[in-house]
This record gives C-alpha cells, sequence and structure tokens, in this order.
C-alpha cells in the first residue's frame, strides 16, 4: 500500500464535489475554515457548487475538477465536499496514476474513490467531509490531522463480539456503495483485510439483503475480521414487523468465527473517527479494541 507524503500547515489543498450536489453551505464553508486555521491553503476546483439534478455537476465537470486536483504536482490533498450519491459515475473512464498519488478524505459515497485507489494500493482517508467537520468533536478534528500529517492513531473502542484477534489492513466502506462495486475493476482485494463497515438509512431488511449476497459470494470468507461503526436511522418502517439492524447483523455476520467489533466511533451521525485505508491494524474481537500500527 502507498500511503500519500505526510502534510505539512502551508501545504496546499484542493475542494472537489465527486458525488451529490452542495447542500449544506454554512457547514461546508465551517470545515473549509478549519483547514484554514490549521495553516492550509485551501483552493475551490472549477464547478465545486453546480448541479446537475442530485449531482454536483455533469459526469465531466466532476470528473475534470477530480482530474486537475489529482494531477497537479502542488496539490497534496483533496477535500471532498460532501456525500450523496455520484463518486461510482466517475469511474466508469477514470485511470489513477500512482506517481500523483495523494490524500482523498471522505467518507459515504466517497467510498467509490477510496477503494478505487485501493485497487492500485493508493492509500485514502475515510473520515469527515468538508459539511461534517465542524461538528466532529475536537479529538476526532486533531484524530484527522494526525493521519494525514503521519502522526500515531489512537486505538478505538466498541463492542467486542468475541472471535479473538487478528491484524490486517484496514477497508473501510459505507456498506451500501462497497456492495455496488462488488465485481468491478475497482472492488479492492479482500484477502486478510480488517474489513470496517458503516451505513445510513438503509431498512434492516435491506442490510440483510446486502449482507447475505456477500455472504453467497464468499467474501466474509476471505476477511480477516469486521469492524462495524454506527448504523443510522437504519430503523424499519413504523408499524412493520422487523428485526432491528442490530439483529440482522448478528444474524449475518455473528456465525463467521472471525473477530468482530461493533460500536465503534466512526460512520454518519455522530463521532467520524478517521481510518486509513490499508493502514495495518489489530481488531480484538474479545476485548473490544482497533489498534493502528505506525507505519
Amino acid at each position: 500500500m502507498q500511503f500519500p507524503p505526510p502534510l505539512q500547515p502551508g501545504d496546499l489543498v484542493k475542494v472537489v464535489a465527486p458525488s451529490g450536489a452542495l447542500r449544506e453551505l454554512e457547514a461546508f464553508y465551517q470545515g473549509v475554515e478549519i483547514w484554514r486555521e490549521r495553516g492550509y491553503r485551501v483552493e475551490f476546483t472549477p464547478h465545486w457548487d453546480s448541479a446537475e439534478g442530485y449531482l454536483a455537476g455533469t459526469d465531466s465537470q466532476r470528473r475534470q475538477a477530480l482530474s486537475e486536483a489529482w494531477f497537479d504536482p502542488n496539490c497534496k490533498a483533496i477535500l471532498c465536499a460532501r456525500g450523496g450519491y455520484g463518486s461510482a459515475r466517475l469511474l466508469e473512464k477514470w485511470t489513477w496514476e500512482p506517481q500523483a498519488a495523494k490524500w482523498i478524505i471522505g467518507f459515504s459515497d466517497i467510498t467509490g474513490l477510496l477503494w478505487s485507489l485501493a485497487r492500485v494500493e493508493i492509500s485514502g482517508i475515510h473520515g469527515p467531509l468538508l459539511t461534517t467537520l465542524s461538528q466532529e468533536p475536537q479529538w476526532s478534528i486533531e484524530r484527522l490531522f494526525d493521519a494525514v500529517e503521519g502522526r500515531p492513531l489512537a486505538p478505538l473502542s466498541g463492542n467486542g463480539w468475541g472471535g479473538g484477534s487478528s491484524t490486517g489492513r484496514l477497508l473501510p466502506a459505507n456498506l451500501t456503495v462497497a456492495t455496488h462495486l462488488l465485481g468491478t475493476d475497482h472492488q479492492p482485494c479482500l484477502d486478510g483485510v480488517i474489513l470496517a463497515l458503516e451505513d445510513v438509512t438503509e431498512a434492516p431488511y435491506r442490510i440483510d439483503r446486502m449482507l447475505t449476497g456477500w455472504r453467497l459470494m464468499g467474501l466474509f470468507q476471505k476477511v480477516a475480521g469486521i469492524a462495524l461503526g454506527r448504523f443510522s436511522r437504519c430503523e424499519a418502517p413504523v408499524g412493520s414487523s422487523s428485526w432491528t439492524v442490530e439483529q440482522v447483523l448478528r444474524d449475518r455476520l455473528g456465525d463467521l468465527n472471525i473477530p468482530i467489533v461493533a460500536e465503534l466511533p466512526f460512520g454518519h451521525d455522530g463521532v467520524n473517527a478517521a481510518l486509513p485505508v490499508g493502514q495495518k491494524v489489530r481488531l480484538d474481537g474479545d476485548g473490544g479494541k482497533l489498534e493502528f500500527f505506525q507505519e
């Protein structure tokens, strides 16, 4: 796994909106200001505030903005504005150039870019978007800058489901986005990874359907452990007969005989601790810990 060079205050970073149209302008500017207050030079790429239906501009506009930032040798990191939907559309005509490697930071729909990068063994940061950064507690903001500036990351604690412990490369993802990349040229290798999953606004039966698909493809047999973040607003419709999302996760994952830790502090609607893609980690399913090794 290739890790981009650590950032330093004074570096140029660029704003890209590769997914949904920007709506949360106040939160967005607050996120930009946090980066500027840390000493970074923040520039906006073209079309960052465009809208084409639910997308932040046409595919060609968003691809142009991503290309401008990725291939600019002076740009050291790409700050994704928001999630939503649309990153996968950019991958149809996209090839990464490893020599241009730099940090891409985001989560949710940005899983599309992070997984495509991981496929060619380049790390990115599964972490706060510009529209969510200002809502993070200070320790989480500091953690993000620790991750991109090359400092060690503290372990994260959750609820261990057992299974012992294992070590592997971390592969974070939004479950829905990742599921739709399975079997494509942008699915990274899953052998021996510690898979970290989160999701939002998916009914329990939909979570069940996705996880069952992974099971039918034999993909969980490849991974060394599973770290579960927040599955927020994943309730069944009022009045319907349903398992809870927690029951679904237990049912579909609890028999895999691998370390699993749930309720870790990442995902939507709460603390979203930065997770570097491809970093070597240890998952302790008995102690409920996710530990990070310094590369």
